[in-house]
């Protein structure tokens, strides 16, 4: 497969079909990799969870990396804004598609497990939580902690193996896809991992109770993660000029 190199990709002049992508991108990525905890968590259990998010996420960036970039995440989208790889313009259309896909994917989601008898939704829905909504009760300040460091992980894998490449091709895809299952791995028994604000609202609009309490955590954690990650990348993958062609250098 040929390699399309990054800057052909031209992030800074979005329309409609980018927005699209990562609204439906954020959508399939909560129906699907949420959907795996909500309707299949006793039958799959963290590993497959895991697996779900990763494999979900790598099937969506081969999809519409070439389109959006496959962001499908604030955090990462306010790590690409601090990359200075795209527009305060385009962060906020990608925001904006963002936070409506995952509200989406939520509903569809909700009106699915409502027609399995005895399946529980208020309260949990796939949520994410501390305190005695976590599987081993790590407090505000672990939670808070822990979100800012998975988040940082897959921020800055994503924001250094696209450097050159668009997140479709090479190794990109499959390393933002492990790179999730592995936080997973990690992270959902301490919060049931967030790491994306757009993925923890829309579950937790259909939760309600102490989910939305807790969102708050899951909103802002995520989001410094980001942020950190995008200063950290800058200091180790510094922007090297190109070198001008041999005519221009005489």
């Amino acid at each position: 497969m040929p390699r399309l190199d990054l800057r052909s990709l031209d992030l800074r002049s979005v329309g409609t079909p980018t927005v699209i992508a990562e609204f439906t991108g954020t959508a399939l990525l909560v129906l699907f990799a949420v959907g795996s905890a909500v309707l299949a968590g006793e039958y799959i259990g963290t590993v497959g969870i895991s697996l779900a998010f990763g494999f979900t996420l790598l099937g969506l960036a081969s999809s519409i990396g070439p389109l959006s970039g496959a962001h499908i995440n604030p955090a990462v989208t306010l790590g690409s804004l601090l990359s200075r790889r795209i527009t305060g313009r385009t962060a906020l259309e990608y925001w904006i598609a963002q936070l409506l896909g995952g509200i989406v994917g939520a509903a569809v989601l909700f009106l699915i497990a409502k027609q399995v008898p005895g399946l529980e939704t208020h309260g949990t829905f796939g949520s994410n939580g501390y305190g005695d909504r976590s599987a081993v009760h790590i407090n505000t300040g672990g939670a808070f902690l822990a979100e800012i460091v998975l988040t940082f992980l897959l921020v800055y894998v994503f924001l250094a193996v696209t450097q050159h490449t668009p997140v479709a091709f090479g190794v990109a895809a499959p390393a933002v896809g492990l790179v999730l299952a592995v936080v997973h791995l990690v992270g959902i028994p301490l919060t049931g991992t967030s790491v994306n604000p757009a993925r923890s609202l829309g579950p937790a609009l259909f939760a309600g109770g102490g989910a939305l309490s807790q969102l708050w955590l899951f909103l802002v954690a995520p989001l410094i993660g980001g942020a950190l990650a995008a200063l950290a990348f800058r200091g180790t993958h510094p922007e090297v000029p190109e070198e001008p062609p041999a005519a221009a250098r005489g």
